[in-house]
């Protein structure tokens, strides 16, 4: 007998490893407007939306099991460049290319897609490369 999966929801955590937590935030706040909700040692929780969720851990920190008191949270690491991207309205577009420009952030490459969305790529400090995404980028998007 075959089982149907469940239903999914959207993302809700994007986890990024970083060097520095104090500066990885700043960047995030300074040039996308995402204030943290929850920092500690090893952990910055940024709100980017309704429901989502951009997790900072400082590399390293977090190889070990975390005892908390609803349960265990198990132990994970990642290195080398991640990506992920922000969706964005088209109309904000052009926008978000003044505010890099303002910030003094490069956009690392602009690429219009055959469906019609446009994506910004750029880099964090610490090299994850970030993409803004308007609609017709995927069939469901």
């Amino acid at each position: 007998m075959t089982f149907l999966a469940p239903k999914l929801g959207p993302l809700l955590e994007t986890a990024l490893y970083v060097e520095d937590l104090s500066r990885a935030a700043r960047f995030y706040e300074e040039v996308l407007g995402l204030a943290p909700f929850h920092c500690d040692e090893r952990m910055v929780a940024i709100g980017c939306g309704p429901g989502s969720v951009l997790l900072l851990f400082l590399r390293g920190a977090t190889r070990e099991v975390v005892d908390t008191p609803g349960g265990l949270i198990p132990g994970h690491d990642g290195a080398g460049g991640s990506h992920f991207a922000f969706a964005i309205a088209t109309e904000d577009l052009s926008a978000w290319e003044r505010r890099f420009v303002e910030r003094h952030v490069p956009i690392e490459s602009r690429v219009v897609w055959p469906r019609g969305g446009t994506s910004l790529y750029f880099r964090d400090p610490d090299a994850n490369l970030v993409e803004l995404a308007t609609p017709g980028l995927w069939p469901n998007y």
